[in-house]
């Protein structure tokens, strides 16, 4: 079966990924930082927006495979992926900034109402319900 969904997250996901390495990587070699933070509060920001990233991916990518293979995504689903993956753009951009701004706090709530609404609607599934 073809997860269109989970395809395209996944493929959002490794993009977005791929850019953070990119982000973190300039800051390393401008300071000069072969490994760990050295120290650098820019380069700890953008590890931990990197971070921060993989620990909620996996969850929602499971999630959104999930509700596809169950055949109860329509197409909302997609809307509520690209969501997360402008939300996880939005976090990283925020993250830059010493202050907690905007950004970076419209990326959390994007972040966890997703993982909240897809965790909702797959106990839902599971139990029949919708």
């Amino acid at each position: 079966m073809l997860l269109p969904v989970t395809l395209c997250t996944a493929a959002a996901a490794g993009i977005l990924t791929l850019w953070m390495m990119v982000r973190t990587g300039q800051i390393r070699a401008k300071a000069h930082i072969a490994h760990g933070d050295g120290d650098n509060p820019h380069l700890v920001r953008r590890m931990r927006a990197q971070l921060n990233f993989v620990e909620s991916a996996p969850f929602i990518l499971f999630l959104i495979a999930g509700i596809e293979l169950s055949g109860k995504g329509a197409q909302w689903l997609g809307y509520v992926a690209a969501f997360y993956v402008l939300g996880r753009v939005a976090h990283t951009v925020g993250m830059d900034n010493e202050e907690v701004g905007k950004p970076r706090m419209i990326g959390v709530a994007i972040t966890m109402l997703t993982l909240l609404g897809l965790s909702v609607a797959a106990v839902l599934i599971a139990a029949r319900v919708i």
